[in-house]
């Protein structure tokens, strides 16, 4: 089905081309004449698949210019909440409407102004609740509430929160949850919040990413040589590497850069600002291996990932579904790779039970001696007598780190 084929606006539509939009996804052809016709929706398909724009569209078409605040997105993310505000604005830029974004780790003084002139708010539960506490959102005049990602806002326990601003909007609003996964707490929760909710799932043969997951099994003293040995088989174009903890993102990214591979990490533990600018690089190609943690692996549309690399396993299936969700978006294909450990046999095993895709691999001719091995303290020169010492933990790089170009030859080892 073509957007032409349902009542959407004709300026929408008409921002809607200038996107490349031309026909629905599954999600986008099932939600969006129902939200339209302002029914709740429950709408659940795989990351990549076009929930953003099947509830931005609704949101945009319902709202009316310079009557307040009509219309609330809760994100579970700081990075979701910027990308579906991105996402507005491009789909309202002929319609102009007022949308304004509120998170935590940017000050709350700047959000003031922007609350003020909004009709749409996309926010964190957290940030959101502290601008109601203050009096500065009024949410009396919601028309349309949207929940986005809830199964992941449930696993980071923002259910109180949701239920404190759910309270603050009327009874006869349209609400509107998507979800990648719908397990049993989902489906209770559009029992406590939605009235006789249409519910829409994705069908096993449709929209399913296409991507060749393996899993290739290797001591744990050999786990970062069989890093370089794959990134040097499959010479990525764009990859993301994906570890359990902050620490090891940081340990990894720098061991990479020692190798002469174009590695930055990004997780929680990074100022927010500083983020933004490692994804928005990340997303032109500068560089192109990104190390995160799970803060990337929802939600954030980064197109053109080649390859998803596990370094470590991730702790449940869901976690993994999302993982590898950020490559082979919008039709395309992918390659996602976990390098198993012995202790991520119990992790790996909770996701053999659920997805049965995931293969075993043997990589051919692979000699540990031929690769550096990983050093979990990054040596540093002192700056009189040039000898290495060690500092606690792994240091900061110090003054501005050069780039490798990106697309340069990869090392001959």
């Amino acid at each position: 089905m073509k957007f032409e084929e349902i009542n959407i606006d004709p300026l929408i539509l008409k921002a809607v081309r200038d996107l490349g939009y031309k026909e629905m996804t599954f999600i986008q052809e099932s939600v969006l004449p129902t939200a339209l016709g302002g029914i709740d929706v429950v709408g659940q398909s795989p990351t990549g698949s076009g929930k953003t724009a099947a509830f931005s569209i609704p949101l945009i078409q319902g709202v009316e210019r310079g009557k307040g605040v009509q219309a609330i997105v809760l994100s579970p993310t700081r990075e979701l909440a910027l990308q579906t505000t991105d996402m507005i604005k491009k789909m309202s830029k002929y319609r102009r409407v007022g949308v304004v974004t509120v998170y935590g780790g940017q000050p709350i003084n700047v959000q003031f102004s922007g609350l003020r002139k909004a009709e749409i708010v996309v926010g964190t539960p957290g940030r959101v609740l502290d601008h109601l506490r203050r009096g500065t959102l009024d949410l009396s005049n919601v028309k349309m509430l949207v929940l986005d990602e809830a199964d992941r806002m449930l696993d980071m326990g923002f259910i109180q929160d949701i239920s404190n601003i759910i309270r603050h909007t009327p009874r006869n609003r349209q609400t509107m949850l998507f979800s990648a996964t719908i397990p049993r707490e989902i489906m209770r929760l559009a029992g406590r919040f939605m009235k006789r909710p249409k519910i829409f799932r994705a069908r096993d043969d449709v929209e399913k990413p296409k991507v060749k997951q393996t899993y290739i099994e290797v001591g744990k003293k050999e786990k970062f040589q069989m890093l370089l040995a794959l990134l040097k088989r499959e010479n990525p174009t764009s990859a993301i590497i994906f570890t359990n903890t902050k620490s090891m993102a940081d340990i990894l990214s720098k061991n990479l850069y020692r190798n002469r591979i174009n590695a930055w990490a990004i997780h929680g533990g990074l100022k927010q600002s500083r983020r933004e600018r490692i994804m928005e690089r990340f997303r032109r190609g500068e560089f192109p291996i990104l190390v995160a943690t799970d803060v990337a692996s929802r939600g954030l549309d980064i197109t053109g990932v080649s390859h998803i690399f596990n370094y470590d396993i991730p702790p449940n299936a869901e976690d993994y579904i999302h993982r590898i969700g950020r490559t082979a978006r919008a039709g395309r294909t992918g390659r996602a790779i976990c390098i198993l450990c012995p202790d991520g046999h119990d992790n790996m095993r909770r996701i053999h039970a659920e997805y049965k895709d995931v293969k075993p691999e043997v990589f051919e001719g692979f000699d540990p001696s031929e690769y550096p091995g990983i050093k979990f303290r990054v040596g540093r020169r002192g700056p009189k007598n040039g000898k290495k010492y060690h500092g606690k933990g792994v240091p900061r790089f110090r003054g501005r780190r050069r780039s490798l170009p990106f697309g340069s030859p990869m090392p001959k080892w």
